[in-house]
């Protein structure tokens, strides 16, 4: 090695390390596990149907609807994050607001699907498997959902307080992971019971 290549390193200078925030790891450990979890469920389904004796079903229309809500929803929080990124508190504010609201207007679509498979005598605990499987999987993903408007009521609170806003957009970026995770779960869900029904 020549003189020259030896005053080029620098020894003071440690090599520069890539990490991810421990938090963006955890959400998307959670992820992983998510979907397995939601993998292993439809491929049991599919399983169950193969074997016989499946009552075919229609999907509620309303679905289609809850579909429509969640993905508006995801546009509300892809906005979001933009305005904290900018430091636009105001848009932070309406735009989380406005997500959180279709979320709960997905969830109250849901429940409404759920009334009109009981009116077609779908039940959960009844003997048709296949309305069974049906509850579980959109139920599994309600609760999903739930836990995904908390993390918005969180960061909403967080976005009126404002006191860091580095801390305050790794929040945002991590409810708006979760959430178009959530969304492109529901519209995999979605397509699949459609044409597995």
């Amino acid at each position: 090695m020549t003189q020259e290549h030896l005053a080029n390193i620098n020894l003071d200078e440690p090599e520069e390390t890539r990490s991810m925030n421990p938090k963006k790891f955890m959400l998307w450990l959670a992820i992983v596990s998510i979907l397995m979890m939601f993998a292993g469920w439809t491929s049991g389904y599919l399983v169950r149907k193969a074997e016989g004796r499946w009552h075919e079903f229609e999907m509620p229309t309303i679905f289609w609807y809850s579909t429509g809500i969640l993905l508006i929803s995801s546009i509300f929080m892809f906005f979001a994050v933009r305005a904290a990124k900018n430091n636009n508190f105001s848009t932070l504010k309406i735009a989380i607001s406005i997500t959180f609201v279709f979320g709960l207007g997905f969830l109250t679509t849901q429940v409404l699907g759920f009334s009109d498979l009981i009116k077609n005598q779908l039940y959960f605990a009844g003997s048709d498997v296949a309305a069974s499987w049906l509850y579980a999987l959109i139920g599994l993903h309600a609760a999903h959902v739930i836990s995904g408007l908390v993390v918005l009521l969180i960061s909403l609170v967080s976005s009126f307080r404002f006191s860091n806003e580095k801390k305050n957009l790794t929040r945002i970026q991590l409810c708006a992971t979760y959430w178009h995770f959530l969304d492109i779960l529901w519209l995999y869900l979605f397509l699949f019971l459609y044409f597995n029904r």
